[in-house]
């Protein structure tokens, strides 16, 4: 029920998946006379394979996540957490509200033992590939031992997902070591202690687009800042690109040849794309999409929860944590 546009996105994102992946279930949690109309628009639905849970409530996309937590225990939120506690689900797909979601996710699933706080993580596009980067927001305030246990989350996630011996790094102001606040600076001392883990120490904002690193770490005020701002600039250069292409009779011409290429370069770096960030120490599979995310966005989403689910990713976190936790 949450994000900017709510079920008129998820009801048909989840339809389109459906058709997708001819093995994959999926419940619509919120408000269900509301979900059935709008399911109701699309006939020949397999309705063994997709059902509507009722919770009667809504948490809004700016309400305090301790007020979520107290006063709304029927939420549409807090019903998708039990259920995929109680094991009639095995992934959580939502758009709504960021803190509710992980404020409710740590008291519905707990955390896996030595991890104090979830963090957030994403694959980012790079000139090498891709980069993931962790936390995007969920740990605004982070000590050094909280980036600790990010890097080694963000290490075994990139393992899980294809990439071997990940290269991890610290996202700081410079490459030097006496550069970066304290936090960062310990965190660095701590890394490099880490038996099994390939730390290969800081990186700038422009190295990790260089793909000087797999695995990119740093508190969520500063990942958020810079995947947003991201976002930002690679629309912002995707409209300059097209009012270049318009401004003249041999600039149009110019673009109709360009135009395959420019339409696989979007299609490569649409945020849509590459929607869907993963709560990772959890005790269970949650993945957050964009509030602002149309239905091919959170279709991605979609699909990330079922690549985690595929390599049962909390339960090769759990396996190999021990391995490298203080």
């Amino acid at each position: 029920m949450g994000g900017d546009f709510g079920p008129h996105c998820i009801v048909p994102a989840s339809i389109a998946c459906l058709v997708e992946y001819p093995s994959l279930h999926l419940v619509l949690v919120g408000q269900s006379s509301f979900l059935e109309s709008l399911i109701a628009r699309y006939p020949g639905v397999d309705r063994t394979r997709l059902r509507v849970e009722h919770a009667g409530e809504v948490i809004a996309m700016d309400e305090r996540p301790a007020q979520a937590l107290r006063g709304k225990p029927d939420s549409s939120m807090r019903v998708s957490l039990e259920l995929l506690r109680s094991g009639a689900a095995q992934a959580c797909v939502s758009a709504g509200n960021t803190g509710a979601l992980m404020a409710l996710s740590r008291y519905v699933l707990k955390t896996l033992p030595g991890i104090d706080r979830p963090a957030m993580v994403t694959a980012i596009p790079t000139q090498a590939g891709y980069c993931h980067l962790l936390d995007l927001g969920a740990n605004v305030d982070c000590s050094a031992e909280h980036l600790y246990q990010f890097a080694v989350m963000g290490s075994v996630t990139a393992e899980a997902l294809g990439v071997v011996r990940p290269r991890v790094a610290l996202l700081n102001v410079g490459t030097e070591e006496i550069k970066g606040s304290q936090q960062v600076k310990l965190a660095a001392s701590l890394l490099q202690g880490a038996v099994g883990l390939n730390y290969i120490g800081f990186v700038e904002g422009d190295g990790l687009y260089r793909g000087e690193a797999d695995v990119v770490v740093c508190d969520g005020f500063v990942g958020n800042i810079l995947l947003k701002s991201s976002e930002g600039l690679a629309a912002m250069i995707a409209q300059r690109i097209e009012a270049l292409f318009r401004s003249s009779l041999a600039a149009r011409l110019v673009g109709v040849l360009a135009l395959p290429l420019l339409r696989r370069l979007q299609d490569d770096l649409a945020p849509a794309q590459h929607n869907g960030a993963s709560f990772v120490g959890l005790q269970g599979i949650v993945v957050k999409s964009h509030g602002a995310a149309g239905p091919d966005g959170f279709k991605s989403a979609i699909r990330r929860a079922l690549t985690e689910i595929e390599e049962n990713l909390p339960q090769r976190l759990h396996g190999r944590l021990g391995e490298h936790l203080l």
